[in-house]
């Protein structure tokens, strides 16, 4: 289905993040519109059936790419161990499903995406949507980092947009790190990967209690920015239920 017409990247900067009457209206069709596939997954895995999506660790070469290795340093300067592990995480969960759907997408962009999507969640801007606050920030150190115009805006958008019901439905540039984040907050597509290759995931990169420190970030963050749309995803998507049933033990 996709994200909302207009809810892009030039409509983020443009507007901070706020939502209007009918994005939100926008939003509720997509989020009535995905609850089926949501409730299947959720089937699937009380019934135990699981899919094949993995990464395997043994022949796994990360981007290695100055911009890749900068922007694994910022991050680790910036998050707290939380908010780094959960980057991580997303990354793989996204690089799992990519494969798993047989979707191309630009890998050390992925990479620097998933790194970097969070890194105002613990700092609110008042009136300005952390995703786009931190998308803004990273096209800026992206193009500090010798990136080309092109490669800072591929990142930019997909920070900004991973907050946007329907940009997950598709893994490639645009929807990698809202797919790969979708996984590792509220467990989405839990049931197409391999559990032995989750558990393994998880020994790596430990969740460091997330859900709460997800819960309070994103209740800050709704507080500081009323009209965008981590307040809508508490008060209408029911977010923090979905981060408290997420599958993982904390």
């Amino acid at each position: 289905m996709g994200a909302p017409a207009g809810m892009d990247w030039e409509w983020a900067r443009r507007s901070g993040g706020a939502l209007s009457s009918g994005q939100r209206g926008q939003l509720t069709v997509r989020l009535v519109a995905g609850v089926p596939r949501l409730v299947a997954g959720k089937v699937a895995l009380a019934l135990g059936k699981r899919g094949s999506g993995r990464v395997d660790f043994a022949d796994l070469r990360l981007p290695d790419s100055k911009l890749a290795k900068d922007a694994e340093a910022e991050a680790r300067e910036c998050l707290s161990v939380h908010v780094l592990e959960h980057s991580y995480r997303s990354y793989f969960f996204g690089r799992a499903l990519a494969a798993f759907d047989g979707t191309r997408y630009d890998d050390e962009l992925a990479y620097v995406s998933c790194l970097l999507h969070d890194l105002r969640l613990e700092h609110p801007t008042p009136g300005r949507c952390f995703a786009v606050a931190g998308a803004e920030r990273a096209v800026e150190f992206a193009i500090g980092a010798g990136a080309t115009p092109e490669q800072a805006e591929t990142v930019g958008a997909a920070i900004a947009a991973h907050l946007t019901i329907g940009v997950a439905d598709k893994v490639d540039n645009l929807g990698f790190v809202s797919a790969g984040a979708a996984v590792d907050v509220f467990g989405a597509r839990m049931s197409d990967l391999d559990p032995s290759w989750v558990e393994e995931l998880l020994r790596r990169h430990p969740r460091h209690n997330l859900k709460q420190h997800l819960t309070e970030a994103f209740t800050n963050e709704a507080a500081a920015v009323p009209d965008g749309r981590a307040r809508w995803l508490m008060r209408t998507a029911g977010f923090r239920q979905l981060i408290a049933r997420a599958p993982f033990a904390e």
